[in-house]
């Protein structure tokens, strides 16, 4: 199977792990940081707010990039309807930690297409459930460093995953994009198509 697109895709994140995640459609893209302040307006829902944050980053870089397809994505940890976001140092993340642990938390991905007349944008639940956390493994994680550019402070994909008991949903929406919705959207769009590889 060969995903083949006669559009100019452009995804709008810094993030490596979408970067990969993207890349497994095998359509060339280019990655651009879209520089746009993600601003929480809390009179919304997880699901609207990480919407609306992933339209905002796809807006900064059609403006200079008009005739591209831009997609975005923001992801938002939440526990009891309180948002985890990045932590700002290691005692934030810490509280962070310690409020997941033994707990089933939210990560809801909201992803943004844009461009060419498309303005669609959907979000994607993950329930994650956490064993029970000791201050002493909470603390060695987080002398790793890997929590500070992670929503929710750890990252399923890396150590923090050794915190993980089960999970129900999208594992890689948890990493950052749920890449299986995002293939069935662009193609229900007709932005990318299926081309069967016959063997010789």
């Amino acid at each position: 199977m060969k995903i083949t697109t006669k559009k100019q895709f452009i995804l709008a994140s810094e993030s490596p792990r979408r970067k990969e995640l993207f890349g497994k459609l095998g359509i060339p893209f280019e990655v651009k940081a879209s520089g746009a302040a993600e601003i929480v307006k809390r009179n919304l829902s997880v699901e609207e707010i990480a919407m609306h944050i992933a339209i905002d980053k796809t807006v900064a870089i059609l403006e200079e990039n008009p005739s591209a397809i831009v997609i975005a994505a923001d992801t938002i940890v939440s526990l009891n309807d309180e948002l985890l976001m990045k932590p700002k140092d290691n005692e934030e993340a810490k509280t962070f930690l310690q409020k997941l642990s033994g707990n089933t938390h939210q990560v809801t991905t909201g992803v943004a297409i844009y461009g060419e007349g498309t303005s669609i944008s959907f979000a994607e639940t993950t329930l994650v459930k956490f064993f029970d956390l000791s201050e002493e493994h909470i603390d060695a994680y987080i002398a790793t460093g890997d929590s500070l550019d992670k929503a929710g402070a750890y990252g399923i994909q890396t150590m923090g995953g050794l915190f993980v008991e089960r999970i129900q949903g999208d594992y890689n929406n948890v990493i950052g994009l749920p890449i299986s919705r995002l293939f069935k959207v662009l193609l229900s769009l007709r932005l990318i198509e299926i081309e069967r590889v016959v063997n010789a």
